[in-house]
């Protein structure tokens, strides 16, 4: 570039300087200009990329910070007078979001229920008050349960317009796989267009009794959608054949209580168990099984082997505190015992809850019986508000350490010395299931394991369908509600 003349005026001293940009008509201009044309190829364009590179990505900056409101929070930041720097702890502590109206609701209940004398051992017999909210609500005779009358005729009424769902057809029933079902039987099974699911001949009522008392057995701390679900999935297990329908009557009969899954169910634990459970966890031979070390049971427990069921009543597997919860888990096919699992350390304050490792026979261990088992339960406390299962293993219980694994925990840490088991050191792995997890995923994918794809599609469909129907349900009542004010001042 010609330097200056001192006789020029401003003006054209800048236009002067300005010629060689004007003058730039190819890329070797720009090279010339920034003193890159005689460097080496590969240098040369390596660092025009860089300037590209370095020119996209603070264009991309700004554009983002325009889209994302940046500059609207900075204007409104200077006329609030409010600081622009980052907040310290305290003010961070006192912008966590708040929990959701119906968790501290819940919460307040379950402090106000369950616990209103504090924590102590239940007496013998007695459910403790984590296990009668856990388990089924029946109808007994004079005793009837808030709420149960109303929710067993809505969900009636909500069958008859929709019994067993549009994804619920034939193919679909036979694709589930019920292990105590003769699907093939068809005598007396009509299908209806309307509903593509089977209705049982001589039996027009069968759907419409199983859903409404799964559906309002679940009781009315629950989730809406867990209800749905799980009468949804009742009703069709249920309404199968004539053979489902005579089982799950017997069961409602016998254990009204009993939280119903595909594979096992869940019985509030009672002394009644104890003989059964004492049977199969001793380590003798029981049916077609073998003799085995009891240890394979109750070597990392604090408690056990048993070798009569009066101890074991004795023992903590039945002497529950106030914040404990234990049921019975009992095999479909057979109705065979197969183990128990226990809650312990419920907080309900925090909507935290302790899961502890099934006590199952060795040939029941890892089996899709367990895993249902422990679905059902942490399916259950979730309905109710809990943010947050934990479970605790042994460092040591190789295969203890597998089920949080396929339950889709997540490993949050170990304790050192944590406890102490049968006069010796153990240390712990804490494992956690949050309630955020479970609605976004996980839930879902313990189903596909238990019943498949197919079934979590149509559970996906029908929980929406529900969904949209309650939603109409609510603005139709919202807008009678809102006529009927308007008419009452008017008439004022």
């Amino acid at each position: 570039m010609p330097a200056p003349n001192a006789d020029l005026s401003d003006l054209d001293k800048i236009k002067q300087s300005l010629t060689s940009v004007t003058s730039i008509s190819s890329l070797d201009d720009v090279l010339a200009a920034f003193g890159l044309l005689n460097m080496p190829t590969a240098q040369k364009y390596g660092i025009i990329f860089g300037f590209v590179t370095f020119f996209l990505t603070v264009a991309s900056v700004f554009v983002l910070l325009t889209l994302g409101g940046t500059w609207k929070r900075i204007e409104q930041q200077s006329k609030s007078g409010e600081s622009a720097t980052a907040p310290d702890s305290t003010t961070q502590r006192k912008r966590r979001p708040l929990l959701l109206e119906r968790l501290l609701e819940g919460r307040e209940w379950m402090l106000k229920n369950n616990y209103p004398e504090g924590k102590e051992t239940v007496k013998s017999g007695e459910f403790t008050p984590l296990t009668k909210m856990l388990m089924m609500v029946t109808a007994e005779e004079g005793n009837m349960s808030q709420g149960y009358e109303e929710s067993y005729k809505d969900a009636y009424r909500r069958c008859q317009d929709k019994p067993g769902g549009d994804p619920y057809s034939t193919r679909y029933v036979r694709d589930f796989n019920f292990p105590f079902l003769n699907l093939h039987d068809t005598k007396n099974v009509h299908n209806k267009k309307s509903t593509i699911g089977p209705i049982l001949g001589g039996r027009p009522d069968h759907r419409f009794e199983a859903y409404a008392r799964a559906f309002a057995g679940c009781g009315n701390r629950t989730s809406s959608k867990h209800r749905w679900s799980y009468a949804r999935m009742y009703e069709l297990m249920a309404g199968t054949s004539h053979d489902s329908d005579e089982k799950f009557k017997e069961i409602f009969k016998n254990h009204p209580n009993a939280i119903v899954g595909r594979t096992c169910r869940l019985e509030p634990l009672t002394e009644s168990h104890s003989r059964d459970l004492c049977r199969i966890t001793s380590g003798s031979a029981v049916n077609e099984h073998k003799c085995y070390n009891p240890d394979e049971v109750w070597g990392f427990l604090d408690f056990g082997p048993f070798d009569k069921p009066q101890s074991m009543l004795e023992s903590e597997v039945f002497r529950l505190e106030k914040d404990q919860a234990g049921f019975a888990i009992v095999e479909s096919i057979t109705d065979r015992l197969l183990g128990v699992i226990h809650l312990t350390n419920d907080d309900p304050k925090n909507l935290n809850v302790q899961m502890e490792l099934p006590i199952l026979k060795p040939t029941s261990d890892a089996t899709v019986e367990q895993l249902e088992a422990c679905f059902l339960l942490m399916d259950r406390l979730f309905a109710h508000g809990y943010r947050r299962v934990q479970m605790c293993v042994d460092t040591q219980d190789v295969r203890g350490k597998r089920l949080p694994s396929r339950l889709g925990m997540t490993q949050e840490g170990q304790i050192p010395k944590h406890m102490i088991v049968k006069e010796a050191n153990r240390d712990s792995l804490i494992y956690g299931m949050l309630n955020s997890d479970w609605d976004k995923g996980a839930r879902a994918f313990l189903y596909t394991k238990l019943h498949g794809a197919a079934a979590e599609k149509a559970n996906a469909a029908i929980v929406g369908k529900e969904e949209a129907a309650q939603e109409q349900v609510d603005q139709l009542r919202e807008k009678r509600e809102a006529e009927a004010k308007e008419k009452e001042k008017k008439k004022a």
